[in-house]
C-alpha cells in the first residue's frame, strides 16, 4: 500500500501534538519535514516505504553543501529521525532508515549575556509609565529576566498560575513539565497593577492579545517588545532569550548554587546550566560591545 509523504507528515505532526510537544516544535518540524519531502520528490520518491538510509544521508549532505549552519542541519536531522522512527513504529516502513545516523557536531556556543547595569536600564527606562502598553511591556521584561522565563512560558501564563502573595509562578516548561518560578517585589507590584487592568477570568491569559481572533500575545510580539525596549536605551542584538541568559549568569555571579539555578531554569541536565559558568568577564565584554556598536567603534579607534 502506497502512503503519500505529505499526508504522513501531517499525521506525524498530529502525533507530536498528542505527546504534548509545543506549537513552536511542531511548526519547526513541519517546515523541516517539508524540505525533506521536497528533496525526496525531486529524487522520484513519493512513497514513505521507499525512504532509505541513502536518501536520508544524501539529504543531510545536500543541506551542508549549500552552507546551512550545522545547528540547522542537526535540527533538520532530528526532525527526520523522529519522523522515520515513527514510520517504522507504525508499520509504514519496514525499518528506520535514519537509525544510528549521526548529524554534524553542533558548535559549542556560549549563551549571550549583557551586564547587570544594561539590564537595569532596559527594565527601568521607558515612555509614559501611565500608558497601559508600557505597563504590559515592563511586566514582560521583568518576568523574562526576573523569573527567567522562556517566551513560550511567558505567553502561556494564566492568572490561575500566578500566586501573588507567595511571589511564585507555576509555569509549564519543555515536555509539559511544570516548575515553580519565583519572582521579586517589582514584578509582584507590576502583576497586581496588570491584574486590575486585564483580569476578568482567573483562567484567562496574563497577557491577552489586543488583536481580534487571538487569545494571547504571540512570540513575535514579545520579540518586538524586547527589541523596542533595547533600542530605546541604545542596546542592539538583545532578544527575549538574552534576558533568560542574564538571569542565570547574574545569579551564578552572585553565588547561587548551580543545582538551584538548574531547577529554576527547568533544565533536565545540569550540563546545560554549567555552560553559564564558562561566561567569563571577556565574554561579557564581547556581548557588551556587540550590544553597543558605538562603543565598539570607539574601542577600535583607540587600539588602531
Amino acid at each position: 500500500m502506497t502512503e503519500n509523504i505529505s499526508e504522513c507528515i501531517e499525521l506525524y505532526i498530529d502525533y507530536l501534538r498528542s505527546l504534548g510537544r509545543s506549537e513552536n516544535t511542531r511548526i519547526n518540524y513541519r517546515v523541516d519535514l517539508r524540505h525533506f519531502r521536497d528533496y525526496l520528490e525531486g529524487q522520484g520518491i513519493t512513497d514513505v516505504a521507499r525512504i532509505d538510509t541513502r536518501a536520508v544521508s544524501i539529504f543531510l549532505r545536500s543541506i551542508l553543501g549549500v552552507g546551512e549552519a550545522k545547528t540547522s542541519a542537526s535540527r533538520r536531522l532530528s526532525a527526520v529521525r523522529g519522523f522515520t522512527a515513527w514510520l517504522a513504529e507504525t508499520g509504514r516502513a519496514a525499518n528506520d532508515p535514519s537509525a544510528g545516523m549521526k548529524g554534524p557536531k553542533k558548535p559549542d556556543a556560549l549563551p549571550r549575556a549583557i551586564s547587570y547595569a544594561d539590564v537595569e536600564r532596559l527594565l527601568t527606562q521607558g515612555p509614559d509609565e501611565r500608558a497601559e502598553q508600557y505597563r504590559r511591556d515592563r511586566l514582560v521584561l521583568e518576568l523574562l529576566y526576573g523569573a527567567g522565563l522562556r517566551v513560550s512560558e511567558l505567553i502561556g501564563l494564566k492568572w490561575e498560575n500566578v500566586e501573588l502573595d507567595e511571589r511564585i509562578l507555576r509555569v509549564m516548561g519543555k515536555g509539559s513539565k511544570e516548575r515553580i518560578a519565583p519572582f521579586g517585589v517589582p514584578a509582584q507590584k507590576l502583576l497586581e497593577e496588570w491584574r486590575d487592568i486585564t483580569c476578568v477570568d482567573g483562567g484567562g491569559p496574563v497577557f491577552p492579545s489586543d488583536k481580534k481572533g487571538a487569545e494571547r500575545l504571540t512570540v513575535r510580539t514579545v520579540d518586538r517588545i524586547v527589541t523596542r525596549a533595547a533600542r530605546r536605551v541604545g542596546l542592539h542584538g538583545v532578544t527575549p532569550h538574552t534576558l533568560r541568559h542574564c538571569y542565570a549568569t547574574h545569579m551564578l555571579e552572585n553565588g547561587a548554587p548551580l543545582k538551584v539555578v538548574q531547577d529554576l531554569l527547568g533544565h533536565d541536565s545540569i550540563a546545560a546550566t554549567q555552560r553559564y559558568l564558562r561566561i567569563t568577564p571577556s565574554q561579557i565584554k564581547k556581548s557588551y560591545l556587540s550590544a553597543h556598536p558605538l562603543a565598539s567603534a570607539d574601542e577600535s579607534s583607540e587600539t588602531a
